[in-house]
């Protein structure tokens, strides 16, 4: 290896952009040689379940929906945060159940906002 002390963390870096840089232009090398484009109407048609679209292919989705998933999401992950936790709790310091604490409120405060404006009711 070289004296310097950074000299592994460069040659980490170069390797770290060379090589997916050069996977996808092999990739696409790959693709221009071997996968000719050959456009057919047929090919460029719309395909979804194997029936043929009919009408207008934009529906408008109801925003409350998704805002009903992400709250979901938000109080799922909190149990992922929960559960070390709560198998390590009695080998924890007073700072952690602090943290743990502080965590907690705010999500309820998330939960009572989401509540009072409406948003956990489906409508």
């Amino acid at each position: 290896m070289s004296s310097h002390p950074h000299a592994f963390l460069a040659l980490f870096v170069v390797v770290a952009f060379a090589f997916p840089l050069i996977l996808l232009s092999v990739a696409q090398l790959w693709f221009h040689f071997f996968q000719p484009s050959k456009p057919s109407q047929e090919k460029n048609a719309v395909y979804e379940c194997g029936v043929k679209p009919t009408g207008d292919s934009w529906i408008q989705f109801r925003a409350h929906y998704y805002l009903y998933a992400i709250l979901f999401l938000i109080f799922d992950v909190e149990v992922l945060f929960l559960l070390p936790f709560a198998v390590s709790f009695t080998g924890l310091s007073t700072g952690a159940l602090l943290t743990m604490l502080v965590f907690i409120l705010l999500l309820a405060e998330g939960l009572v906002w989401a509540w009072q404006r409406g948003h956990l009711e489906w409508k």
